[in-house]
This record gives C-alpha cells, sequence and structure tokens, in this order.
C-alpha cells in the first residue's frame, strides 16, 4: 500500500507542477489573494451534453439538521468534500488518485466553473462521486440580498440540471463554512434540504504545502468527519494519497457524504 501511495503521489506531483507552472490555480474559500483566472475549455453548444442518466436528486436525512457537519459517530467512514472550482487538470488528476486509491469524494461544484468545463460533471458522477451547487459566482453569498442570494443557488442549480439531469445532492455556501438562516431558507426553496457543512478544514486554500494538508486532515478527522477540501491546489492533489493510506490505516473509508449519511 505505501509503495502504490509513493508512486501516485509522484506522479501528481509532476502533473501539478506542471499546472502550476501555467499559473492555473483557483481562489478558495478562504480570504486570501484569488489566482490567476484559469484558460476555459472551449464551451459545449446548448443541449450537447446531455445526461447518460439522471443524477441523484437531493434528498432528506431524518435526525440530521438542517446544516449537516459531520456523520454518524459510530461508522468508520469519512467524507472528503471538495469546492468544485479551479484548473480542470488538476480536478482529473484528484479524481484519479481517489478512485485508483478506492476512495469517493463529495464535489460541490461552482456555477460558472460548469459553464467553462461542462464536461467535468458528468466525469465526476462516472467516477462514483457526489456532486453538488456550491453557488454560480462562488462569491460571499451570505452577504447578498435575497434576490441575489436566491440567483446564486439557483443558477448554479440550473446548470447542474443541464449537464446531469439533477440539481445536485447537496448545497454549500460559497466563502463561508455554513449558510446564513436566509441561504439556509432559500437553499430550502430551490430542492436542497440540507446545507453541507463540515467539522474538518484543511485549510488547503492557504497553500502551507502538501505535508501542511496532511497534517492539518489527520489532526482532526475521527469517525463520521466531513473534510473540506478544493480542486485546483497542487498541494491538495499530493496531498491526497498520503492522506487516504493514513486514513486506512485507521480504519477510516473515504465515502461519499450520501453514503456517510445512509
Amino acid at each position: 500500500m505505501v509503495r502504490v501511495t509513493t508512486i501516485n503521489r509522484r506522479g501528481v506531483l509532476r502533473t501539478g507542477a506542471g499546472l502550476v507552472a501555467g499559473g492555473a490555480l483557483a481562489a478558495g474559500c478562504g480570504s486570501g489573494p484569488a489566482a490567476p483566472p484559469t484558460t476555459p475549455t472551449p464551451p459545449s453548444a446548448p443541449g450537447s451534453s446531455p445526461a447518460a442518466r439522471a443524477a441523484p436528486a437531493p434528498r432528506g436525512y431524518p435526525g440530521q439538521p438542517v446544516q449537516i457537519s459531520h456523520g454518524p459517530r459510530t461508522r468508520a467512514q469519512v467524507a472528503l468534500t471538495f469546492h468544485g472550482q479551479g484548473d480542470p487538470g488538476l480536478a482529473h488528476s484528484l479524481l484519479g488518485v481517489a478512485e485508483e486509491l478506492g476512495a469517493r469524494l463529495t464535489v460541490l461544484a461552482v456555477g460558472t466553473w460548469l459553464d467553462e468545463h461542462p464536461g467535468i460533471a458528468r466525469r465526476i458522477l462516472d467516477g462514483g462521486h457526489d456532486l453538488g451547487n456550491h453557488t454560480q459566482r462562488h462569491i460571499s453569498v451570505n452577504a447578498l440580498a435575497e434576490p441575489d442570494a436566491r440567483k446564486e443557488i439557483t443558477e448554479c442549480a440550473d446548470r447542474l440540471k443541464r449537464l446531469t439531469g439533477s440539481i445536485g445532492t447537496w448545497f454549500r455556501p460559497s466563502r463561508a463554512p455554513t449558510a446564513s438562516p436566509l441561504v439556509a431558507r432559500l437553499a430550502r426553496a430551490a430542492g436542497y434540504p440540507h446545507v453541507l457543512s463540515y467539522d474538518v478544514d484543511s485549510l488547503d486554500y492557504t497553500r502551507p504545502g502538501a505535508a501542511a494538508v496532511t497534517r492539518n486532515v489527520l489532526a482532526d478527522v475521527r469517525h463520521g468527519s466531513v473534510v473540506s477540501l478544493h480542486f485546483g491546489y497542487q498541494d491538495t492533489v499530493a496531498a491526497l494519497p498520503d492522506v487516504l493510506h493514513e486514513l486506512g490505516r485507521r480504519g477510516l473509508r473515504a465515502v461519499t457524504t450520501t453514503e456517510l449519511l445512509s
């Protein structure tokens, strides 16, 4: 297992280094400076990316609060959740590493990212991962007036439905770990019974280095944890094999949030 992890880690470091050399990192949900925008792939024509099958719809989980920060503490499972934005090359690398090591992830996608890279929605679902809504433009949704906040939620939901046949299984507010009462109400009205928060923050958007990302996750993770991570950062891609190896050593399995709560 250690040997596989080492091989994968070297591979993703090579991939990530090449992409970073091109200046393609994305801003996270923290307050750090935004990185240069990515170069979009040519968008598909409207209606040219039909869903191969309808993606799962949101569902309610009796006994769970409106804002979910973790799953059952009795299960040897954790959910690694990713803010979906940034260079798609890094995203593809991360998804590939996760799948090779038997992990399934939860991706909360930004609507403008889906507009630029429409094929990635189906790629996420085809890999067996959860896909959800992280607002349309990744701005501070809790600070918006009601009409603008509603638009941020529903426009991303519309993108997801057009690309996959579903509005996605989860909603997470942008630029905040939890939703304001207004945003939580608007999310419910849009079709999301719960807001997905987290109890472990990797702080990967601060670019602390792969070893620090790994330490941040493993210091606080426990049974049922929901971990916040981001696409678009080389540190995150490089850290993932070590994170998964150590989770496995502790008897914890990385599953989708849907599986964690089901």
